[in-house]
């Protein structure tokens, strides 16, 4: 009860969204404690008392649904993740779990990884591009730079030591980089650029001897089929 000391406290009455029970959608309905402050000079005349681990301020999702949903948006981003939830008898929307990826901090990069992945990739494809700095170890994005040129991926490897295995493709922007910044890392390349630069040889190499190919025969034809 009120004291008579501090705001005066009235009675709200919250509804939030919790994490499905039997598969079906729960919500709970929960009463808690409106308090208005009688000073003027108060900048907020209102505010409600929050339960640990269960609220937040202007969530209407529990605390425990929230991290589920972020966990699944980071692994499925938008329409799988809002599908995958609907199954989970848990449904949102898919510009709702981006709005909660968006939400979630960075987290400061100290060192580098032992091994790090270094590839591009387009913000529009055509005309920008960028950086993804990766964890091959772990699979986890360390960091995303502006730009794909040597000197922003040197400045990133000189204030971010401790790269011993760097895999990359065969850019010449990136070789630049890690030759000037971290000269003893062991450079490889990934399986994907591999294969990608064989099949590009070989087509470039039976396009040019093109010529020198016979035609099947229409009895060697036969006899494969």
């Amino acid at each position: 009860m009120w004291d008579g000391v501090g705001p005066y406290p009235r009675r709200y009455r919250r509804c939030l969204a919790v994490v499905a029970v039997s598969g079906h959608r729960t919500v709970i309905d929960l009463l808690v404690r409106r308090f208005i402050c009688p000073s003027q000079e108060c900048g907020r005349r209102t505010f409600v008392e929050q339960v640990d681990g269960l609220t937040k301020r202007f969530a209407r999702r529990t605390v425990s649904l929230h991290r589920m949903l972020e966990k699944i948006a980071l692994a499925l981003a938008g329409r799988p993740a809002a599908r995958l939830a609907a199954h989970l008898s848990i449904p949102t929307s898919p510009n709702s779990l981006l709005r909660l990826l968006r939400k979630i901090p960075d987290e400061p990069v100290g060192t580098a990884p032992r091994v790090l992945g270094v590839d591009d990739f387009a913000f529009k494809k055509g005309h920008v591009y960028g950086t993804m700095i990766l964890d091959m170890e772990t699979g986890e994005r360390v960091d995303v730079l502006p730009d794909r040129i040597a000197e922003a991926l040197t400045a990133w490897l000189r204030s971010h030591p401790g790269v011993e295995i760097v895999c990359r493709d065969r850019a010449s922007a990136y070789a630049e980089a890690v030759r000037t910044a971290c000269p003893d890392a062991t450079r490889v390349a990934d399986r994907f650029h591999i294969w990608k630069n064989l099949r590009e040889a070989v087509e470039k190499c039976v396009l040019a001897h093109r010529a020198c190919l016979t035609e099947p025969t229409e009895v060697l034809g036969r006899a494969a089929a």
